[in-house]
């Protein structure tokens, strides 16, 4: 329960008419969730038009409605808020609705196109194991303390956002480690949050379908560290060629990390194999569980942040020495017998896959053959799949291209644009399988004895979605079980 004038504070209102005391119980955007004692915010998107249902949560006996039309008549008994943008309205709403709870935590967020998944959750596995009560937002999943939330966006909407967070800190949660994907960003998700801190791990060719431009897509991450206050820090990638950037015109604290040039936080990798990475930090060499140049980049953010919020240095890495990555991430197993490494990975940008490739490369011993299974996702953006295709056969000795989650488009059409990236050389190398299965199976019966097989783009996944259905799908479980019947 609140007070309607209580959680209106810091929203641009037009105009209110109607009783300005009252006590809503829930804030809603979907109408059909609609009660007495509802807030109901009306939001425009990209399918529906949240003030076409303004009747109905009316009807359903609604106190109040924030909206940024308003309907002609004006029902004498429900209070209007018109405001200038209703997204941004309803993350200032429910963070006054729940108590303002990221004023109460150490909130950090995470943004970038690859690596937020990782270095969010190593954070939170990091806080953890330094024994304190923490909260984790990711794509793989949500965690209050030990309990788990399942994950259905990146980033959740701005009321269920906040509710998370209030649960944190009423489980007694002092941190929470949150990836903060450019489409929370754009869409005002995370309006009204107060960041201790903001981490940018890179930027690739990601989300054209929904920025259009890459240009547009590198304004809206920056907007996240441009947002931040004075007292928070921002940490940035050195390497990358818009890290810089990215932090130009915040008012938080600058920091950088970097294995190429000098910075604050300094990396460089002395070891890399199946056993995980060597590498310094700073001054101090330490053993890492995890494998890769572009984890060492992640172990770099991680450190940065526990050292901006004030950890010991020699804690921080022991503790780090010992913990393994995210779910599906470089996730890689091994047949008994013949000694295949199979590797499942959420790849599902030509950055990424390059990387996960590059990675492998280094790994082999040099007679190993690189077998890759890749797709690309359906309704989404077409333009980076000829760009998978082409690192996809430049980086493996054999690939498959195969379905991802087709979503509503036609998977075999989704096959023929990855093709167009191929040049002559690169044709010689594939084959297509239209179904993940058969292809996955085809890939480990190419392979021989210690062949690496890598199973790209779906990662932590566990369906498959396909005209609107999911259906269960799991990568990681399928490799599991091809591996035990190809041993027995």
């Amino acid at each position: 329960m609140a007070n309607l004038q209580e959680i209106v504070y810091k929203v641009s209102i037009r105009s209110i008419h109607g009783e300005r005391d009252r006590t809503i119980a829930n804030l809603q955007t979907d109408s059909r969730q609609a009660g007495p004692g509802t807030l109901f915010i009306a939001m425009k998107g990209t399918h529906t038009d949240g003030h076409s249902y303004i009747p109905d949560v009316i009807a359903a006996g609604a106190t109040a409605i924030v909206c940024e039309d308003l309907p002609d008549p004006l029902p004498a008994d429900v209070t209007f808020i018109r405001v200038e943008d209703a997204s941004a309205a309803a993350g200032i709403i429910a963070h006054n609705f729940y108590g303002q709870p990221s004023e109460h935590l150490k909130l950090v967020g995470v943004t970038g196109t690859n690596g937020k998944t990782t270095i969010a959750t190593l954070l939170y596995k990091l806080y953890s194991a330094l024994s304190y009560k923490c909260g984790l937002l990711s794509t793989v999943e949500n965690r209050i303390g030990d309990r788990i939330v399942p994950a259905t966006h990146t980033t959740p909407d701005a009321l269920h956002l906040n509710a998370l967070l209030r649960d944190m800190l009423d489980a007694g949660c002092t941190h929470a480690f949150m990836e903060t994907s450019s489409h929370a960003i754009h869409q005002h998700r995370i309006a009204g949050l107060k960041y201790t801190g903001g981490l940018f791990s890179n930027i690739t060719h990601d989300h054209l379908d929904y920025h259009k431009t890459f240009e547009e897509y590198i304004r809206v991450k920056k907007s996240f560290f441009d947002g931040l206050p004075s007292d928070a820090f921002a940490i940035s990638n050195a390497d990358d060629k818009r890290g810089t950037v990215m932090l130009q015109n915040t008012n938080a604290k600058k920091h950088f990390y970097s294995l190429k040039t000098l910075a604050e936080f300094k990396g460089r990798i002395l070891e890399n194999n199946l056993t995980g990475l060597v590498m310094t930090v700073n001054d101090t060499e330490v053993h890492f569980r995890l494998i890769g140049e572009f984890n060492a980049y992640n172990l770099l953010a991680v450190y940065g942040a526990a050292i901006c919020l004030g950890e010991d240095k020699n804690e921080i890495l022991r503790c780090l020495s010992t913990i393994s990555g995210a779910e599906g991430r470089f996730d890689y197993s091994m047949s008994p017998k013949e000694k295949i490494i199979g590797i499942v990975d959420y790849a599902h940008t030509p950055d990424a896959l390059i990387n996960v490739l590059a990675t492998i490369q280094k790994l082999r011993k040099g007679h190993e053959k690189i077998i890759t299974v890749v797709g690309a996702g359906g309704d989404r953006d077409k333009t980076k799949r000829p760009l998978m295709g082409a690192a996809a056969c430049e980086y493996s000795d054999k690939v498959i291209f195969t379905s991802d989650n087709p979503r509503s488009e036609d998977p075999d059409q989704i096959i023929r644009d990855i093709e167009a990236g191929l040049n002559t050389a690169a044709k010689r190398k594939y084959i297509s399988i239209t179904d993940r299965k058969e292809a996955i199976r085809t890939a480990l019966n190419l392979a021989g004895p210690e062949d690496i097989l890598l199973i790209a783009g779906k990662g932590h996944e566990k369906y498959q979605e396909i005209k609107g259905v999911k259906y269960p799908f799991d990568d990681k479980q399928l490799l599991t079980e091809l591996f035990e019947l190809l041993d027995k």
